[in-house]
């Protein structure tokens, strides 16, 4: 077989890759495997094998739960701010760092705007509490001072997915144009210079050279963004949460970690899990039928 003989060509590159292939076994792949409690009444020392099946029984108790709609409009409220807000700008902040010519100051750019990316979100709560809080809050203070009301930027509701998305942006917004950055090294530099040649601006070179030769990397991207879409992110969220902004904070991830783990209702949080699962699984299938559609290569 030729991928056999591949491999003993090219023994090096295949161990390199069996690390990979090893994590997504064991974390990825066999995990799925207790999907199936979704469907039974899972008793933890009776096992999967001997757990009573119930069919979709916690299914349709999810969908009938009162805080399903409230749950469901959170997390797609938070998904939306991340995808408007949050996915664009590393492409900008990359198309800016691009045209930068002096490399001393865009490798030092590139350095701040990484760093934040390393601090975890337990750091990044305990400074936004420091900043916002009413007592003592260097941003209460700064309205304070100016004659300004304190707002309780913490417990409002009106505050809370404004904050979980600037939180997203400060964080990850630099390390997400790594990848932008490596597509738009391999552009191939004679078609600037045909473009200027041709008398095009910097604003047209950008337009019509760079953007175009990072557009299939973007599409890319953002078909597996959907494949996450409602992954808001539990160690964020969870530790922004309180009781004051619990109505519109509750997403599926939190609600998860308390029913499955703090109640545990093991089945009934598998249940929603693989809901939220099958959600993103049709979102990337359509969003890379779609791509396809409009000539772009698409995920698979």
């Amino acid at each position: 077989m030729r991928l056999v003989s591949d491999m003993k060509r090219e023994k090096l590159l295949y161990l390199m890759l069996l690390p990979g292939l090893l994590f997504f076994v064991l974390f990825k792949y066999l995990p799925m495997l207790g999907v199936v409690i979704a469907f039974q009444d899972y008793q933890p020392f009776a096992g999967i094998l001997h757990s009573p099946w119930v069919g979709l029984k916690h299914f349709h108790r999810f969908f009938m739960d009162p805080d399903f709609w409230m749950l469901f409009k959170n997390t797609l409220l938070l998904a939306v701010y991340n995808l408007l807000f949050f996915f664009p700008l590393p492409i900008i902040l990359a198309l800016m760092l691009n045209e930068v010519r002096k490399h001393f100051f865009k490798r030092f750019v590139q350095t701040i705007i990484y760093i934040p990316h390393f601090i975890s979100w337990v750091v990044v709560a305990g400074l936004t509490y420091t900043m916002l809080t009413t007592e003592g809050g260097i941003v209460n203070e700064a309205l304070a001072s100016l004659g300004a009301d304190k707002v309780n930027f913490l417990l409002s509701t009106d505050w809370f997915r404004t904050l979980i998305t600037s939180q997203a942006i400060w964080k990850e917004t630099g390390w997400g144009t790594i990848i932008f950055l490596a597509a738009l090294a391999g552009v191939d530099q004679q078609l600037y210079e045909a473009a200027r040649m041709d008398g095009a601006s910097r604003w047209q070179q950008l337009w019509s050279v760079t953007f175009p030769a990072i557009r299939t990397t973007i599409v890319l991207l953002l078909i597996l963004r959907l494949g996450s879409f409602l992954d808001t992110g539990f160690e964020q969220i969870f530790l922004m949460l309180n009781s004051g902004n619990r109505d519109v904070g509750e997403v599926f991830d939190t609600y998860v970690y308390t029913t499955g783990l703090q109640n545990a209702q093991f089945s009934y949080s598998t249940a929603v899990g693989v809901f939220k699962s099958v959600v993103s699984l049709i979102l990337v299938i359509s969003a890379n039928g779609l791509a396809k559609r409009f000539g772009e290569e698409g995920v698979y």
